[in-house]
């Protein structure tokens, strides 16, 4: 006695079902590209542009160990500044991180500086930071990317203005560069520090 069971012939309709939804799918995945493409062609698709949600909002819970030659500090510290500080997450592995280096030391005469080395040896970042100039007044070794996620980042280097109180005002995913600076940073700053 034979135990196989045929399996029942699936329907045409449910054939072309299957078939239909990758399909679909990958029409969808097109539309959405070329709406892009389109977008990049006509100027009005900015590749550097991300949304962030922590705009206007309390910088999340956390607390970072020194990243040598700097102090550490956590959300706290953050909460009870009384002038603007600028965030700025960076690794020693990343090419844009050394870029924005002398915009950095620019401007850390404008606004206190305060670093946090993203997923990155505390040796190789000490030695970026001696090679490269160090604009932090305090620095936080994220060695686990954790407090990364939390902020929402999502590679390096970004940055956050965070106002006293420790409230989020302004950030870029993009590094710093002189244009930047003055057509948004600065401005801002100035309109926050008049009363």
């Amino acid at each position: 006695m034979n135990d196989t069971h045929d399996a029942p012939p699936s329907s045409p309709l449910r054939r072309r079902l299957l078939m239909g939804v990758p399909l679909a799918g990958a029409a969808i995945v097109g539309v959405g590209f070329a709406r892009m493409l389109s977008g990049m062609q006509k100027g009005s698709f900015d590749p550097h542009k991300i949304n962030t949600p922590v705009i206007n909002r309390p910088v999340p819970d956390f607390t970072l160990a020194a990243q040598p030659p700097g102090t550490g500090f956590s959300a706290q510290d953050l909460r009870t500044m009384t002038k603007p500080v600028l965030v700025n997450f960076f690794a020693s592995w990343c090419i844009p991180c050394l870029a924005e280096m002398p915009v950095l030391m620019t401007i850390k005469k404008d606004i206190e500086l305060w670093g946090i080395a993203y997923k990155d040896r505390p040796e190789n970042a000490e030695g970026f930071l001696r090679h490269s100039g160090n604009p932090y007044t305090r620095i936080g070794s994220d060695r686990e990317g954790r407090t990364g996620i939390d902020w929402g980042i999502s590679g390096v280097p970004e940055s956050f203005l965070v106002t006293p109180g420790g409230i989020i005002r302004w950030h870029t995913a993009t590094p710093l560069a002189p244009d930047i600076l003055q057509t948004t940073l600065l401005p801002l700053l100035a309109k926050l520090n008049s009363p």
